[in-house]
C-alpha cells in the first residue's frame, strides 16, 4: 500500500509540474506553413533601412493562458537562411566579413525568465546567440491570438520587437539592430 500510495503521490507531483509549465507548442517556422518569421531592421550608411528576414526560423515554447510567466521559449535561427532581397547582399552579408555562417551557422534565444505584465503582454529575459557570441537581452512580448483553427489543430501566436547592437557580437554593421519577430505555435 504504501508503493501505491508512494507512486500516486508522484503521478501527481509529475502532472502538477507539466500543467504548471503549460501546453507545449512547436514553432510554425521553415517548412511547412512557415507562419512565423525573424525579420530585421538596420540604418543604412544613415540613410536608410536595410530590412530582411531570416527564412529558417525553428524551436519550440511552452505556454499556459493562466500562469503565462511560466513560460518557456527556444528560437533557432539559420544566420545563412538570410534574405534582403538581393542574391548578391545576402552572399556578402553571409561572408566572413558579417555573419561569417561557415563558422557561425546557428543563432537563437533562449529565455530564462518571463514575466506576466497583463492584457496579454509579457517581459521576456533570455540569452540571444549571434556570431558565436551570447548575451543577455530583454524585451516585450504580445500574445496576438490563441484558439483552434480550421487547419484542425490548436495555436498561439506573439510579436516582439529586440533591439541590440551588432558591434556586441563581433559583427561590425550598424549600430542598431531591430529585430522583429512574428511567432506562431501549433500545440503538441
Amino acid at each position: 500500500m504504501k508503493v501505491f500510495r508512494k507512486s500516486l503521490i508522484a503521478a501527481c507531483l509529475c502532472a502538477g509540474v507539466a500543467a504548471a509549465q503549460g501546453a507545449e507548442y512547436v514553432i510554425d517556422g521553415s517548412g511547412g506553413g512557415m507562419h512565423s518569421s525573424v525579420t530585421f531592421r538596420a540604418s543604412h550608411i544613415g540613410i536608410s533601412a536595410l530590412w530582411g528576414r531570416f527564412n529558417d526560423v525553428s524551436g519550440t515554447f511552452s505556454y499556459d493562458a493562466k500562469n503565462p510567466g511560466a513560460a518557456k521559449i527556444s528560437v533557432k535561427i539559420a544566420p545563412a537562411s538570410i534574405d534582403t532581397n538581393l542574391k548578391e547582399r545576402d552572399t556578402h552579408l553571409s561572408s566572413a566579413d558579417y555573419l561569417d555562417v561557415a563558422k557561425f551557422p546557428d543563432a537563437g534565444f533562449v529565455s530564462t525568465h518571463i514575466m506576466d505584465m497583463g492584457a496579454g503582454k509579457l517581459h521576456v529575459m533570455g540569452n540571444f546567440t549571434l556570431h558565436g557570441t551570447t548575451r543577455e537581452i530583454s524585451f516585450e512580448a504580445v500574445k496576438t491570438g490563441e484558439g483552434e483553427t480550421p487547419f484542425g489543430d490548436y495555436r498561439v501566436g506573439f510579436e516582439a520587437e529586440a533591439k541590440l547592437n551588432p558591434k556586441d557580437y563581433g559583427i561590425n554593421f550598424a549600430d542598431e539592430l531591430r529585430l522583429i519577430l512574428a511567432i506562431e505555435g501549433i500545440r503538441q
